[in-house]
């Protein structure tokens, strides 16, 4: 397998199209760049601008420079010797605009004579054989018009087909039904809550072959190098589909969206080099935490534990209640009392239902992949018995069940169970949990505070022994929080009395009427603040309205609550109009600003250079203040970037920035034999807390770790690192050291040594 020393990824879309990314290649190489890593390609919704709502296998989108695009972007990655990245979805297909998806308006105009019937996860014993498409409003189907002459049905912008030999609506395949109806009454598979995302059955061997047609082009031409694959954890059985790629790839280098909670392991029988890197991001984030706030800011008494648990139990007794249904409906007959029609579920059901509710609420992790894992469920059916000790019975005999593979509950049960932790987790309690916001990112778990310079030492041993090519990341397109504004977050872990007042003061002077929001969003707009960004105040509004509807509990997208969102936009125009609150955020920004890029550099420098594929997320070689999606998928100046590359007289804030991505990526690409082993590097003196330092075998690798600490302190006095034998000389600087930090680290909080005979 041929694997990349270091990635760089650039969203791909029709203001960004493949020929325009083509003409940053030679940037990117200039960077240091060993391939480029691009989102998907495959034809998406009309419009779309992530790409993840994929509508046709057979090409790529003309939207974003179609196949032509690809071959210009392949030919000059080829000339500058770049290899190619590839992000796909196998999990689902979007359906919008069912029109522009082949297969889902196949199904719907022939049903289950469709041909594409098989390919989507459809329980046709529901619904009378009809496929539930709730789209409908409060206007209903009166609303809904046949034109006979253009063969199709009408609800306002939306079309659908009409049967052949049919011409009212109820003769149909499908049946239009309120939106609400997907609570509890879909009978197709989906991406987590999202109707217009609807799921494939990658298990069936004609639909892996089509619908990687051109994917298998790719390889079978030469154009691309490798793949990143979206949403593993929705397949039927990740496992066989993963093997069935690499026989399509001819073993290719392949890593796997897993969000991996803290402590648990890659299947080892996965054909993947590994995750996209949640799991490294958060560690290092932690080890850059203060851990002697962990008790002590605002928010520390939050039961975060109880929060998930609620927060999954309320999505899987309602926005998902349909997917816990059809696990239920996939039960053996025998677990359910009395009789059952194929589609229905009896009173006696419920009963069940509700075990499969709360052991979904139970469930650790986003899902196991019995038999491998089957301890994972053991462990979540025991804490769902002693939460509700009146469902034993029936959560055994379920458990039992779940337990077996063979079971079409199972695989059921585990798709479900992942499906609930995201959106219980990343897009609920991660917007209610509010202590320390830079460990709210997903794949995270807030509750683990911190980690020390020595657990990161040994996790990252056992990633260069087990997962050497898995990605390492900062940022990406998912991430809640840009990596520079946790690094900026994360100081307050050493300011918890500063944040405690400033907080108080923030409440008198704009309040809003949740406490537990109030610490969130002001974490955000401290984290964010950019006095020479132009659009920061839309920005803002942007990030208040997504945050407090994701939160769900005092407002929502569907039942908006006017004077709760009234008086959250009204705080966030007070930090830029009130001079009260300007103060406070003035404040603050004293104290955080200088510690935050700190931390912004300790974590890059650490980042690029631990074991793995380090990625830098588009335009993150300079300052990544962005905040959640679509946030995080603004344009990037490149020509600014390219600028300051090119000359580095040119004065800019974030120039050191750039400077320890390029020396790294550089160094990872051109000397890759340097970095072939882990161990850490201990410090002795006064300050030896405040430093992270590891040995890559032939780069060491040295960052400041609570600098606000490490002032207050005085500094670094005698504190001096026991370097490996040999003469050292710091890449960032072009100076020589014998370890003294206060030499070392005079010019930058970082440093990325390289012996002076390896130069």
């Amino acid at each position: 397998m041929r694997a990349p020393t270091n990635t760089y990824r650039l969203q791909v879309r029709a203001s960004f199209d493949l020929h325009e990314a083509a003409t940053r290649l030679p940037y990117l190489r200039d960077l240091g760049v060993d391939w480029v890593y691009l989102s998907p390609l495959l034809e998406a919704e009309p419009g779309s601008d992530h790409g993840y709502d994929v509508v046709a296998h057979d090409r790529v989108d003309p939207a974003r420079g179609g196949g032509e695009g690809l071959d210009v972007l392949v030919a000059e990655a080829r000339r500058l010797g770049l290899g190619v990245l590839v992000d796909i979805v196998p999990n689902h297909v979007g359906v919008a605009t069912p029109s522009a998806n082949a297969w889902w308006w196949d199904m719907l105009t022939h049903g289950r004579d469709s041909r594409y019937a098989e390919a989507f996860d459809v329980d046709w014993d529901v619904a009378s054989g009809r496929v539930r498409i709730p789209v409908l409003g409060d206007d209903g189907t009166d609303a809904v018009v046949h034109d006979a002459e253009a063969g199709l049905f009408r609800y306002h912008d939306h079309t659908f087909p009409v049967a052949p030999g049919t011409s009212s609506l109820d003769e149909q395949h499908y049946e239009l039904t309120h939106w609400t109806a997907a609570d509890d009454g879909l009978n197709y598979r989906r991406f987590f809550a999202v109707n217009t995302l609807a799921g494939l059955r990658l298990d069936v061997p004609w639909v892996f072959e089509e619908s990687h047609a051109e994917i298998r082009r790719w390889f079978d031409e030469g154009l691309v190098d490798g793949l990143r694959v979206d949403h593993p954890d929705g397949l039927r059985d990740p496992g066989p589909y993963l093997d069935d790629l690499a026989a399509l790839t001819g073993g290719a280098y392949v890593l796997v969206e897993k969000i991996l909670e803290p402590g648990e392991e890659l299947p080892a029988s996965w054909a993947t080099a590994g995750t996209t890197g949640y799991d490294v991001l958060g560690q290092i984030d932690r080890v850059l935490t203060d851990p002697a706030a962990e008790r002590v800011l605002p928010g520390s008494d939050l039961d975060y534990a109880g929060m998930v648990h609620d927060a999954k139990r309320w999505w899987a007794t309602h926005m998902l209640r349909s997917e816990v249904r059809r696990v239920v409906r996939e039960l053996p007959a025998s677990l359910v009392a009395g009789d059952v029609t194929p589609g229905e579920l009896l009173l006696d059901a419920e009963v069940i239902e509700d075990a499969v509710a709360e052991l979904v609420a139970c469930f650790p992790v986003y899902r196991s992949y019995v038999p491998e894992g089957l301890e994972t469920l053991e462990a979540a059916t025991a804490t769902a018995r002693e939460r509700r000790p009146d469902l034993a019975d029936t959560l055994d005999a379920v458990a039992r069940v779940l337990a077996d593979p063979a079971e079409p509950a199972a695989r059921r049960f585990e798709q479900t169970s992942g499906a609930t932790m995201a959106k219980g987790v990343e897009d609920t309690v991660f917007y209610r949990y509010n202590r320390l916001t830079s460990l709210n990112e997903v794949g995270g778990d807030p509750s683990h505070f911190s980690l020390g310079v020595a657990e990161l030492h040994a996790a990252m041993a056992h990633r260069q022994s087990a997962w050497p090519h898995a990605m390492t990341t900062l940022s990406t397109h998912d991430t809640k929080r840009g990596e520079d504004v946790r690094a900026r977050i994360t100081v307050l872990s050493e300011l918890p009395g500063l944040w405690t007042e400033a907080l108080a003061q923030l409440h008198a002077a704009a309040p809003i009427a949740s406490e537990d929001f109030a610490p969130l969003l002001w974490q955000a707009v401290l984290g964010a603040w950019d006095a020479d960004d132009a659009d920061l105040r839309p920005r803002l509004h942007a990030y208040a309205e997504k945050a407090m509807r994701e939160a769900g509990d005092h407002t929502t997208w569907t039942e908006p609550d006017e004077a709760f969102e009234t008086g959250v936009h009204a705080a966030v125009d007070a930090a830029f109009d009130d001079e009260r609150v300007r103060d406070v955020l003035d404040g603050l920004l004293a104290a955080v600003v200088e510690p935050g890029w700190s931390n912004a550099l300790a974590a890059k420098a650490i980042a690029l250079t631990v074991p793995g594929v380090p990625d830098v997320y588009q335009g993150s070689e300079l300052w990544e203040q962005s905040l959640v999606d679509p946030d995080n998928r603004r344009a990037v100046d490149f020509d600014l970037r390219a600028a300051l590359l090119a000359d580095p007289d040119l004065d800019h804030p974030a120039r050191a920035k750039l400077l320890v991505t390029s020396t790294a990526l550089r160094l990872r690409r051109d000397r890759p034999e340097l970095f072939s082993t882990y161990a850490g590097v201990e410090a002795d003196g006064e300050a030896a807390g405040h430093v992270v330092a590891f040995d890559r075998g032939g780069v060491v690798t040295v960052a400041t770790r609570l600098p606000v600490g490490l002032a207050a302190r005085g500094g670094w006095g005698d504190t001096t690192l026991r370097l490996p034998p040999g003469a050292w000389r710091d890449a960032l600087t072009d100076t020589p050291t014998d370890g003294r930090l206060a030499d070392l680290l005079a010019t930058h909080p970082v440093a990325l040594l390289v012996k002076e005979d390896d130069r």
